[in-house]
């Protein structure tokens, strides 16, 4: 059985370069990621007009388990549920999985299209429109199968990025609850700064706190945090501290609070007690695709994680997995890692 299972939001990227001017024109940022709104409509048939387009299986929770399986090279390591439709898109990440060795347990919408997030990328880096579609349709009734309750029964490791909370909290709830019972490990990612804003998202994450042992984010997505409780603060490791300090539940360890800083070093916080690991430079000529970086990060960690390694051991094959994955287009690698665990 997985040891590793992944819940989120399955998404076919469509990416391409764009300039400036499709950045104004749809109010997009760089480094950011935002749900689509009617006015983004066009977006994505302008991006797959254009001749570099690229149709990449994404999802920030599926690429991260993608990046793990890959990490560690065993077939069925890794398993991951999610919402597609019955279409050409939803074949494309059904195959993406196989091909990777993802044990892939899609409930299947035959009435929605499979969601699609529109990778536009200027200078490098990338900004994130979602169009959820059937990715917001996953319903618990579905983890509740046999199947898939078994998969989570088995499971040593259960990961959620923070865009899940917009589709099923209680999904993330029951998993979460599992994992106090079982006395095995949550992980969650603030994901982007719309999680922490919006309140109803940002509830649903700090009920979710006192059962996630590892908490990951990076600076911006932290920042907004601690702006949105009013903490008054835009200290980075000020923030991860009072992160790793909201009590945990049902005898769990206590939680470690993992903010990446780009090519800064990772941010650890565990019991209010700072510890910084470094991360693998890159020359500028090297970097391809930021997009992914962090999802790439969390998936060599959780394969790490899985092998039992310490704090430096699992930052370290975090760090290597997102050198490798920003220097190809999308969450795409090499066939193998030149890398052991």
């Amino acid at each position: 059985m997985a040891a590793i299972l992944g819940m989120g939001n399955p998404l076919l990227d469509i990416s391409a370069e764009v300039t400036q001017e499709t950045f104004d024109k749809y109010g997009l940022q760089p480094g950011n990621a935002i749900l689509a709104e009617p006015k983004h409509a066009p977006l994505y048939d302008e991006l797959a007009a254009k001749k570099d387009v690229k149709y990449i299986a994404g999802g920030a929770t599926q690429n991260s388990i993608r990046v793990a399986q890959w990490m560690l090279q065993q077939p069925g390591m890794t398993a991951y549920m999610g919402c597609i439709g019955d279409d050409d898109f939803g074949k494309k990440l059904q195959e993406a999985c196989k091909e990777d060795g993802v044990q892939a347990l899609y409930m299947i919408d035959k009435s929605t299209p499979t969601g699609k997030c529109a990778v536009t990328i200027l200078d490098k880096e990338r900004s994130l429109t979602t169009e959820l579609s059937a990715a917001n349709n996953y319903k618990a009734s579905h983890l509740k199968e046999a199947a898939q309750m078994q998969v989570l029964d088995a499971a040593k490791i259960v990961y959620s990025a923070g865009f899940f909370i917009t589709v099923s909290p209680e999904s993330m709830d029951i998993a979460s609850e599992k994992t106090v019972e079982k006395g095995t490990t949550y992980c969650l990612n603030l994901s982007a700064p719309f999680i922490v804003q919006v309140p109803p998202f940002r509830a649903q994450l700090e009920k979710l706190l006192p059962a996630t042992d590892y908490l990951f984010g990076n600076e911006d997505e932290a920042r907004a945090y601690a702006e949105a409780v009013g903490w008054e603060t835009t200290d980075v490791e000020f923030i991860a501290t009072r992160l790793s300090l909201v009590p945990m539940k049902g005898g769990k360890p206590p939680r470690k609070v993992v903010i990446t800083q780009g090519c800064d070093p990772t941010v650890v916080a565990i019991r209010g007690q700072v510890t910084k690991y470094p991360v693998i430079a890159l020359p500028k000529e090297k970097l391809v695709d930021t997009n992914g970086a962090g999802d790439a990060f969390v998936g060599g960690f959780l394969a790490a994680l899985a092998k039992g390694k310490d704090m430096e051991g699992c930052c370290k094959a975090g760090a290597y997995a997102a050198s490798v994955v920003i220097q190809h287009s999308g969450c795409t690698y090499p066939p193998k890692p030149d890398y052991a665990l």
